[in-house]
């Protein structure tokens, strides 16, 4: 895979898949844009990384789920690289609950940072990306928007959204070279999971055919693919990176 002169987009790319993903579209060539909101610290730190493999990299803090900082983070973009050729939707937070405990606040909270940023960014990108007529755009799902998972009604429905949103784009875009495809990881090893207790990651490792939790890294090389020319026939799809998982939870 080489993505030499592409310029990408990850969204939430401050800590855990993100990072990975960042990292490993720079490894392959790729001039990458970090994105996260709050401290400014790990965005920077990523951008000093990806330098250090002789890769240029640029940090923009911006709330993703607000149209305005969107609108900031896509012209900075282009007044800096002057294209986007990749722009992958990762960021994501959970907010946990029953149906029948879960507040009116937790609901769209979750609906707007995992879905309704995944719209406004693909929508930002996709304007450039229909002139190049070139364009990758890869959101990250979750197994859990596929076979939906008792407790994550919020999170379920952003991230089944996310999918009919991707098969919608790429019927959309595809006649202008575009492509746009998810990826639904299962168990990784992330901060996000690492709040588990013992016993619950026990009891998620059962479920897993190959027997062990992914990494971030695992996430990142599926990117990696669906960004790459290798890809160019992939489009509408859906790539379950989850050991095995959705498999054994339907």
């Amino acid at each position: 895979m080489d993505l030499s002169n592409r310029v990408a987009i990850v969204t939430g790319s401050g800590r855990g898949n993100g990072l990975a993903i960042a990292l490993k579209l720079a490894e392959v060539g790729a001039t990458v844009v970090i994105n996260d909101i709050g401290d400014a610290s790990p965005v920077n730190s990523v951008v000093e990384e990806i330098k250090a493999m002789n890769r240029k990299s640029l940090a923009v803090l911006a709330d993703v789920s607000i149209s305005s900082d969107v609108d900031k983070l896509v012209e900075t973009t282009m007044a800096t690289f002057e294209r986007i050729d990749i722009l992958v939707n990762n960021v994501g937070i959970t907010r946990d609950q029953l149906v029948l405990r879960m507040s009116e606040e937790d609901w769209d909270k979750v609906i707007t940072v995992n879905l309704k940023s995944v719209f406004l960014c693909t929508r930002a990108v996709l304007r450039h990306m229909l002139k190049q007529r070139w364009g990758r755009v890869i959101s990250i799902s979750s197994i859990v928007g596929i076979v939906g998972n008792a407790g994550q009604p919020n999170y379920a429905a952003a991230k089944a959204g996310i999918i009919g949103f991707t098969r919608t784009v790429a019927k959309e875009v595809a006649s202008r070279g575009i492509t746009a495809n998810a990826i639904a990881p299962g168990f990784i090893d992330t901060g996000m999971t690492q709040q588990l207790q013992d016993a619950q990651k026990e009891e998620l490792a059962k479920r897993i055919p190959l027997g062990y939790a992914g990494t971030p890294r695992d996430v990142a090389e599926a990117v990696a693919f669906l960004a790459s020319e290798e890809a160019r026939y992939i489009t509408g799809h859906v790539l379950n990176v989850d050991g095995g998982m959705a498999g054994t939870w339907l």
